[in-house]
């Protein structure tokens, strides 16, 4: 059965871009290479049409179907398992930019585009795509509206799901759904748009996209403070709405052991604070107006906040320079965990009201059970989305700490359903999280969510063992 698939793979995209033995490698490690699965091949469709004939193939010789992109998820989502049944699915080679309409504000990209791509398509046009991610030189389209991305400008733009206006999609059964529609109000029916956003890759093969485009700011205005809790950062947060309101764009909160693995890892960036100080906001303000406007709005920020006594210190960049150093300590902090060793992660969301009490109360009880563990917390607090990471204690042997994730996710997962949150905010379920899930969504929930899956993918092809 497998070499007539293949047979027919080969004759609808061509021998090339069927791959097969060793040229499949790099498509079936995860990101963080902690787990390499088995596929029959890897196949590269060049356009949608090669795709849903491909799809038509699958569903004919009942062959699962592994959508990938840029294979930058955490949560083992565009990998293949261990069965070699399936097959991986790259959108990479649909990577071009179809349509720029800066006077609807809109762009129309293929699922393939680097998320970089998309971002200097929209600056040569004179208008913005707001979605930024550590990331995006790798991450593709594709990935990004399959987990919903949100990154470091949710605060003022949304996530991708808030970034779309329209979709084209291959189900399962290799027929081509075209929702290109550039529309704000559409409003005829289901929002089938919103099943295919973050739903990675089950339920169909996103293949382009509709996505929304804003004016580029006049200035830009970034300020880092030093702080002595969560709660002094969401009282921040109140201030700099209070003050900013709109022009507020990124809001992020990292811990000083977030900073000090920096400096550790990477020499040439460091702190512009003389000492160390708990936790830090790297806040930036997008301004309409001016630089000088933007000035005055951050400088008003920094006096409140210093004058009732919020922050310890502030580094207001002065340059452009500047600013790019800043966001540099924050935008560094995932590769220098990586370097410093495995740890264990959690993508969570939490109502921003909360935060500072959960962090306060999951942070005492991991020192309790798992003690001198170290908290590498950071993350956009403005939208309520922290990266709530747990590291060994210094000089403790990594395997044997990552022996005890499930404890460990129990505890910071229990406690994030405790306080109203998600154990998700922007990396998906993929399989990681897949059984985890089960916890904490109510039967009533998942059974909905299982209705529109068989509904959709009635013979399980799509990412099989993904999120359900």
């Amino acid at each position: 059965m497998s070499a007539a698939f293949l047979a027919q793979c080969r004759a609808t995209i061509g021998d090339a871009q069927v791959l097969t033995g060793d040229d499949m490698a790099r498509f079936l490690t995860d990101w963080r290479g902690r787990f390499t699965g088995r596929a029959l091949a890897v196949l590269r469709p060049a356009d949608t049409a090669e795709v849903a004939a491909l799809a038509r193939h699958c569903a004919q010789h009942r062959v699962p179907v592994v959508p990938q992109g840029g294979n930058t998820g955490l949560v083992l989502g565009s990998v293949p398992d261990a069965s070699g049944e399936a097959v991986v699915l790259s959108l990479a080679r649909l990577n071009r930019i179809r349509n720029v309409d800066p006077v609807n504000d809109t762009l129309t990209a293929e699922a393939g585009c680097l998320l970089q791509q998309v971002q200097q398509a929209a600056a040569d046009a004179g208008r913005l795509f707001p979605l930024s991610l550590a990331s995006e030189g790798s991450c593709t389209i594709g990935g990004n509206l399959s987990t919903n991305a949100g990154g470091t400008a949710v605060l003022r733009y949304g996530n991708m799901r808030e970034l779309t206006l329209g979709l084209e999609v291959v189900t399962a059964q290799g027929e081509v759904w075209n929702g290109l529609r550039g529309l704000r109000k559409d409003n005829t029916g289901y929002d089938l748009r919103d099943l295919f956003i973050g739903a990675e890759g089950t339920l169909g093969i996103i293949t382009a996209a509709v996505l929304k485009l804003f004016a580029l700011p006049a200035a830009r205005a970034t300020a880092l403070f030093a702080l002595g809790s969560p709660r002094d950062a969401l009282a921040l947060l109140t201030v700099a709405r209070q003050r900013c309101d709109a022009s507020l764009t990124g809001f992020e909160l990292f811990s000083d052991v977030c900073l000090q693995l920096v400096a550790k890892h990477f020499s040439t960036l460091r702190s512009p604070f003389a000492g160390r100080h708990p936790h830090y906001v790297l806040l930036e303000i997008s301004d309409a107006e001016s630089a000088a406007h933007a000035a005055a709005l951050l400088e008003s920020v920094a006096g409140v906040a210093l004058e009732r006594g919020l922050v310890r210190d502030a580094a207001i960049a002065a340059s452009l320079s500047q600013s790019t150093a800043l966001w540099a300590l924050r935008e560094h902090i995932s590769m220098a965990q990586a370097a410093e060793g495995k740890n264990i992660k959690h993508d969570i969301a939490l109502p921003i009201s909360r935060i500072a009490d959960f962090v306060e109360q999951t942070d005492a009880e991991l020192q309790r059970r798992f003690v001198g563990c170290r908290m590498v917390i950071f993350g956009h607090l403005g939208d309520g989305n922290l990266h709530y990471n747990v590291s060994a204690p210094a000089g403790a042997d990594d395997d044997e700490f990552l022996r005890r994730q499930p404890e460990v996710n129990l505890v910071v997962h229990d406690s994030v359903h405790r306080f109203g949150g998600s154990i998700s905010a922007e990396h998906g379920l993929g399989a990681l999280k897949r059984d985890e899930i089960k916890r904490y969504k109510s039967g009533t929930e998942l059974d909905m969510m299982m209705a529109i899956k068989r509904a959709l993918d009635p013979l399980n092809l799509m990412n099989p063992g993904k999120v359900l």
